[in-house]
């Protein structure tokens, strides 16, 4: 019998070590990972070797429940997967197993509450980008390019001046002049 443990982060400037931490002192033996993937990517290497490693008799341990998956769906099928394999499961924050009839209730509640918070995190940044656009604003980077440099990088182009000598002139990439003018006449090399 192993304890084997998984640990995610979404983002690649997230850091897992409060997860590794954890996952160490519950005596976890190895360690998968995935750094900068989401929850909700159907693909996630380090999952995928991670339950391809597990053998009967196995734990497979995580620090929290929704590092295991993207929705209580997924999460209960891949517990099951185990169940049916012979693995156990456990969660350390939320101190679940998958031992006996309880343990089992416990993680299915577990995991629709984890959903559920998920689903009000969505729910309220999409509030929060609705109410902004309201206001004038928008959410996501911000340009490179001001109305005026636009009109006048317009201007340059009709005079027949190549893309590559407009970005020198705005101070942006090629590929820039090219994204921000691409619904219009395609501009000069």
């Amino acid at each position: 019998m192993a304890v084997i443990g998984y640990a995610r982060v979404s983002t690649i400037d997230q850091n897992m070590k409060l997860q590794l931490h954890g996952l160490r002192d519950a005596g976890v033996e190895r360690v998968f990972r995935d750094q900068g993937v989401s929850g909700s990517t159907a693909k996630r290497p380090g999952l995928d070797a991670c339950l391809d490693h597990l053998r009967e008799g196995d734990v497979l341990t995580v620090w929290k429940l929704d590092r295991l998956g993207r929705n209580t769906q997924h999460v209960l099928a891949v517990v099951e997967q185990l169940t049916s394999r012979g693995i156990g499961f456990r969660s350390l924050t939320e101190g679940l197993h998958t031992e006996g009839p309880m343990g089992k209730a416990m993680l299915t509640i577990m995991a629709a509450f984890a959903q559920l918070e998920r689903d009000t995190m969505i729910e309220r940044t999409r509030a929060g980008l609705a109410a902004a656009a309201a206001n004038g604003r928008k959410g996501g980077r911000p340009r490179k390019v001001d109305d005026a440099a636009a009109t006048k990088a317009r201007q340059l182009r009709e005079k027949g001046i190549p893309a590559t000598d407009i970005a020198k002139m705005l101070g942006v990439s090629r590929a820039t002049v090219y994204r921000y003018f691409s619904d219009s006449v395609p501009l000069s090399a």
